[in-house]
């Protein structure tokens, strides 16, 4: 047996009733307090921050108070003493509806509409269904409960409102202010709704930028990963290589070799391959489909004067200066020093075009120091900004090799890259052992 088919006007006037009963019939009573205003950034300081965080609760008492005003703006007319209590409740009343929202906004609503015609007995006549109290409070109580609800609950709010009204037009025999009524709040409930749409828009942007920022950062930082991870692949594959050769042709330099260091070279070449193998298979899958291994050797700082004659051919004026004994340096080392300074050249030539620029490196007994400094831009090309790659990819190439950077501007208006790379120093007795 098939299932009834519904109409689509079934199912929408039953997710509007569902609505209805989740908007204002659930969790009436449910402690919902107004929590005080923060805005982006770091609060003010004394009591002029905190009478920002707190300007909602001031809103509503003002409110609260206009409500009262309205209620009394009348006077007494021809109340005798007696009626002096049933003339204070005309204002209490729908001025205590107001301040509830602050804690219970929903329970407020249905206060302030349940409360109307005790209003319409206590003020002993005149327009009806909304005295003047009810009329400012309960367009209050819309107001502060559609800043607080979604804009769905503040429409079913002015709906079950207009019922109401147009109930009471239908049976009470006074004079109806109901249409000013409706009007009033109508108005005023649209401006908060929209008000609030607006606020709670230009919120969801925000924090869209804010992962959108987060997440190019992030990608930058994994692309740049991806960079060093090809190159130390490639950089590490090329001496396992090395070690595996040697290791296979070393027992066939010396004569009549014992077969125990026969062996020996045979395991060392065994676990070379092995290593290599491995290798390729972890840090293969960093490779893009296109990526190609690169014939020529990977730079070092001896092709720095090649990079700079064809940085000067773009016109950014470039000085090297060199301190220190030069000698050479692990091949990670000297790749990645040679990337900064590759990187921190893009950099001037995209950010200051036609400035100057200087390279200096200082060979020291610990490490390598790298300061690449250029001047502010001319003004006469117009810089072309990059994606932010540049100073992630030397935190990280810098990072790896557990070095220090600093990258900021100068006080000329220029920009300044200092990096150090340590580099343990090797023992005498190693440094026999690499050159036999």
């Amino acid at each position: 047996m098939t299932e009834k088919t519904r109409s689509p006007e079934f199912h929408l006037a039953q997710n509007a009733l569902q609505g209805l009963r989740g908007d204002l019939f659930q969790d009436v009573f449910a402690y919902r307090p107004l929590r005080p205003l923060r805005r982006g950034g770091a609060p003010r300081p004394g009591r002029v921050g905190q009478a920002e965080e707190w300007l909602p609760h001031g809103v509503v008492a003002a409110l609260a108070l206009l409500t009262l005003c309205a209620a009394y703006a009348g006077g007494f007319g021809g109340w005798d003493a007696s009626g002096e209590f049933a003339w204070a409740l005309t204002g209490f009343l729908p001025a205590g509806a107001v301040l509830l929202t602050l804690v219970r906004p929903v329970l407020a609503w249905w206060c302030s509409l349940g409360m109307t015609p005790l209003m319409m007995v206590l003020s002993g006549g005149g327009p009806a269904p909304w005295p003047p109290g009810s009329i400012v409070g309960h367009t209050a109580v819309l107001a502060v409960v559609a800043a607080r609800t979604r804009p769905r609950t503040a429409a079913w709010m002015w709906a079950l409102t207009a019922l109401y009204s147009m109930f009471v037009d239908a049976t009470v025999a006074w004079d109806s202010d109901s249409l000013e009524m409706l009007t009033f709040s109508g108005v005023v409930v649209a401006i908060v709704t929209l008000v609030s749409a607006n606020r709670d828009a230009r919120r969801e942007v925000v924090a869209e930028r804010t992962v959108t920022a987060v997440e190019r950062d992030r990608r930058t930082l994994l692309e740049e990963r991806t960079n060093i991870a090809r190159e130390l692949h490639d950089v590490v594959a090329h001496h396992m290589s090395v070690v595996a050769i040697q290791a296979e042709a070393a027992p066939y330099r010396v004569e009549n070799p014992p077969p125990e260091l026969a062996q020996a070279f045979a395991t060392i070449r065994e676990n070379a391959v092995v290593a290599l193998t491995e290798l390729r298979r972890v840090l293969g899958v960093v490779r893009a489909q296109d990526y190609e291994a690169p014939d020529a050797p990977q730079p070092t700082l001896a092709d720095l004067d090649r990079l700079i004659d064809n940085v000067r051919e773009t016109g950014l004026t470039v000085e090297k200066a060199v301190t220190g004994g030069v000698r050479e340096l692990p091949q990670g080392v000297e790749l990645s020093a040679y990337r900064i300074v590759q990187e921190a050249l893009s950099n001037s030539l995209r950010h200051a075009p036609g400035a100057t620029a200087r390279v200096e490196i200082g060979y020291v007994l610990g490490g390598l120091g790298l300061r690449i400094v250029n001047g502010p831009a001319t003004g006469l090309v117009k810089p072309s900004p990059g994606a932010g790659h540049g100073i992630t990819g030397m935190r990280e190439r810098v990072g790896m090799l557990d070095g220090e950077m600093t990258a900021e501007p100068t006080a000329d208006g220029g920009y300044e890259v200092t990096v150090f790379l340590p580099v343990p120093v090797a023992a005498p007795g190693a440094a026999e052992g690499e050159a036999a």
